[in-house]
């Protein structure tokens, strides 16, 4: 096995302005070393893991990371920046950069390493170490432990474990639960893992909360992210260092869910515990075992930052006797939420959950309505029941069966919407109302509009309902019976009687108002449209635009201005990897070979309408490719709205372009989108010193006047 870390992988002079740069020229470092075998294809998957979540600490640390199949072998790559680079942390920028890679499908004896370094990383000794390393072999040398920090101004600290100790399991086994005990209890018996309890099992109310002084405060903690290799160990070092601190005593037991798997905490353990904490941003696995515990509930960071509130306010919520009912699991989207994330980003986030779900479905629904059309004709729409009347060897026939399949599948899409945004919201018991609303939404003609409203009444009813206090008798028929039962009659009822026809009337008034757009007016929607499809490729603001234009044409008779809008906004999706494979085309020499490569499977891609074929370009220089883009794609929908195309089919790329009104025009509208992404991609390109393949050898990269992709 390699070192995890060499000198050749640490730049102590770091020319960086932005993460994305800091993260680029790490990254060469693995490349060069036979580390990484895409750089594109490596930062765009560090720049998603970096979307869900800043990878900034407390004490000025940066530890961008991600698993990624573009890695042949676990490798940290550090970097001590020429000026702090802000990677979210909310005491600021970082001086301390560190790259952590990891394979898919890692063994566990390198995300055991990885997990390791992460459990260092809290411990203040190491960091000023690194801080003040003079050259990169004794910086490697002292990541991998081969040199331990000074510790002479910490000579009072005997009783610390080392961090092998601690953290590193046996090679190739799963992390062991970290059980910490406080400094002023006794030593448990020799015939149990945890102290023998004294007081009865699972008890949560101040009697069993460590009022005796002679009992320990005892608290199981879970923690886990999206990749399990830095945040996970580095919240489990927090806590244990938290609880050893603690004047009060305080038994910690920690189960961290990361990569190399997990070990469940004994259930004996989890019986006596007085309080729970979940420091996670993924579902926490099997969290029925803490059920009926007080529990604190937070992101994996607050745990790195605040370790010791969280212990405060576990026991604080022991003392009061506060138990979590079994029904009120986190939802799946919010687990993902930071720390004190406003109302805001937790409605784009439930938002985006319905509408994630609900794209296969417009996408399988339309494209079988558009293949219909291609074989009968639109008359086909009012064609009889297949079930009634069916000939094997008829083409209208066939034509029937694919219209009335898609659309049936395209019927679910307000329902699914509304669904998923109550499921983002409150987990399953939100799915059900969540669907009521949606049909309910279809059948009052509320359109996509009322299954947004829908799926937000049925989460918040859900939720609401979730933090009544009931008898523990009535728990276990909560999520089946009782919440699906008055949250489908509630919401029901709200959209019949209260709120859906107000919504009806506003789904139709925009209706009417897209039917009526010519001249400018339909020019400028257009310009709006383009802008936002390329803005993020695939992200929320193209979302929200495909979502808008989809809605349109998901009536049984949408009007000409809804297949205006959807034609518009499939247009404006395909010109970013088009525009970026002509780029790539006319000037291969302003791009690394991988992008060359890469720009080859974006004629394909763009000519799909999947404008993520665009990503790996936006990911590597997105001061330049995202601009270019949406320059582009602002000119396609403008024109593709001017000329009055229209599109039945909610996805297809040019292989639905007999189904376009004024085909041709609509091609001369995407070709001209494209000649403005790529000429502006190779003007703001060429007027660079220096081009992405005019590289030296790492150690010669702070010395270099180069100026990185991501500026």
């Amino acid at each position: 096995m390699s070192q995890l870390i060499t000198a050749e992988l640490v730049d102590l002079d770091l020319s960086a302005a932005t993460k994305s740069e800091a993260a680029r020229s790490l990254a060469e470092r693995m490349v060069s070393l036979g580390r990484v075998t895409d750089l594109d294809g490596f930062l765009a998957d560090v720049a998603a893991r970096e979307a869900q979540m800043p990878t900034g600490l407390d004490g000025g640390i940066g530890i961008p990371h991600c698993r990624s199949s573009h890695v042949s072998e676990p490798t940290l790559a550090f970097g001590r920046p020429q000026e702090p680079i802000d990677f979210g942390a909310p005491d600021g920028p970082a001086d301390l950069v560190f790259l952590i890679a990891a394979p898919d499908g890692a063994d566990s004896e390198h995300l055991t390493i990885l997990s390791s370094l992460a459990r260092r990383l809290a411990d203040p000794q190491f960091t000023a170490a690194l801080r003040s390393a003079a050259d990169p072999e004794q910086a490697s040398a002292l990541i991998r432990g081969d040199s331990a920090p000074d510790t002479s101004a910490a000579e009072e600290q005997p009783e610390e474990p080392s961090e092998s100790g601690r953290a590193a399991a046996p090679s190739g086994q799963e992390p062991q639960p970290q059980q910490v005990e406080p400094q002023s209890t006794e030593p448990p018996g020799p015939d149990s893992e945890h102290p023998e309890p004294s007081q009865e099992p699972g008890t949560t109310g101040a009697g069993g909360s460590g009022a005796a002084s002679s009992e320990p405060f005892r608290v199981v903690a879970v923690t886990s992210c999206p990749t399990g290799i830095a945040h996970t160990y580095m919240a489990a070092e927090s806590l244990e260092r938290a609880a050893e601190e603690e004047a009060a005593g305080t038994l910690l037991t920690v189960e961290t869910q990361g990569s190399a798997g997990f070990q469940r905490v004994d259930p004996a353990v989890i019986a006596a515990a007085d309080a729970v904490i979940f420091a996670h941003d993924v579902e926490v696995r099997e969290r029925e075992r803490f059920a009926g515990k007080p529990t604190v509930d937070v992101g994996v960071k607050a745990a790195i930052n605040r370790p010791a509130e969280l212990l405060r306010e576990a026991r604080d919520k022991a003392e009061r006797g506060e138990q979590a009912p079994r029904a009120t699991a986190s939802a799946p989207m919010d687990a993902g939420a930071a720390q004190g994330d406003g109302f805001g980003t937790r409605l784009r986030t439930w938002l985006m959950t319905g509408v994630s779900y609900m794209v296969p479905f417009v996408a399988a629904g339309g494209l079988l309505i558009a293949l219909s059309f291609a074989l009968g004709g639109y008359e086909i729409a009012g064609a009889k029941s297949v079930a009634d009347h069916f000939v094997w060897t008829e083409v209208h026939s066939w034509a029937a069966l694919l219209n009335q399949i898609g659309g049936l599948a395209f019927g679910f899409l307000v329902p699914v919407l509304a669904g998923y945004i109550a499921y983002g919201m409150a987990d399953r018991p939100g799915l059900v109302p969540g669907f009521v609303g949606g049909a309910v939404a279809v059948q009052i003609e509320a359109g996509f509009l009322g299954g947004l409203v829908a799926g937000l009444l049925a989460g918040a009813l859900v939720m609401a309902v979730q933090r009544v206090g009931v008898p523990a008798v009535l728990r276990g028929i909560m999520p089946v019976v009782v919440i699906p039962l008055i949250s489908s009659a509630l919401v029901g009822a709200l959209m019949f009687v209260v709120v859906g026809q107000p919504i009806a009337t506003a789904q139709q008034a925009m209706t009417d108002w897209l039917g009526g757009l010519t001249g400018t007016n339909a020019v400028l929607l257009g310009l709006l449209i383009g802008l936002m499809m390329c803005f993020d490729l695939g992200g929320p603001v193209n979302k929200v635009a495909y979502t808008f234009a989809t809605g349109g044409i998901a009536s049984a008779d949408p009007g000409n201005g809804s297949l205006m809008v959807m034609a518009a906004a499939m247009a404006a999706g395909m010109v970013p990897p088009l525009g970026m494979a002509l780029a790539t085309t006319v000037r291969g020499s302003l791009f690394t070979k991988t992008e060359r490569e890469n720009g080859k499977a974006a004629w394909v891609l763009g000519a799909s309408f999947i404008s993520e074929g665009a990503i790996p370009f936006a990911a590597a220089d997105p001061l330049r490719v995202i601009p270019a883009s949406m320059a582009g794609g602002a000119v396609t929908g403008a024109l593709s709205m001017g000329f009055g195309s229209t599109l039945r089919a909610p996805h297809g790329g040019i292989f639905v372009v007999p189904l376009i009104g004024s085909p041709l025009l609509y091609l001369l509208a995407i070709a001209a989108g494209t000649l403005v992404t790529a000429g502006a991609t190779l003007l703001l390109k060429g007027v660079r010193k220096q081009t992405p393949e005019v590289r030296s050898s790492p150690a010669q990269d702070s010395a270099e006047a180069r100026v990185p992709a991501g500026v």
